[in-house]
């Protein structure tokens, strides 16, 4: 590559920056889903998710714009121990994700 032309490519969000993110997304799901969920199950969702995000960070990252793919990493990963953690239905809980996050 040129020297001019460096990559352009943004640096890897913080910790705060991703629970962030996390909580937001499974707020906005939680408000699709219609169910009543628990404070502390919400928040034991919150730490779940974030945990699974943290543990597959660069992939994440690097498929940051395609947001599809990240929906359909989230059905394969999060998905079933959220819905069983919630006690709500795998698939209901896909789709208000999916609306929710826009994938």
């Amino acid at each position: 590559m040129p020297p001019n032309h460096q990559k352009k490519d943004a640096p890897l969000p913080s910790a705060r920056g991703i629970r962030r993110a996390c909580n937001k997304e499974l707020y906005r799901t939680v408000k699709r889903l219609k169910v009543y969920i628990p404070e502390d199950a919400i928040r034991e969702g919150e730490t779940l998710y974030y945990r699974k995000v943290v543990g597959n960070l660069i992939w994440i990252h690097e498929n940051r714009s395609n947001r599809k793919l990240l929906c359909d990493w989230w059905d394969e990963t999060v998905r079933a121990e959220l819905a069983e953690l919630w006690k709500v239905d795998e698939d209901h809980l896909g789709k208000a994700f999916r609306d929710a996050f826009g994938g």
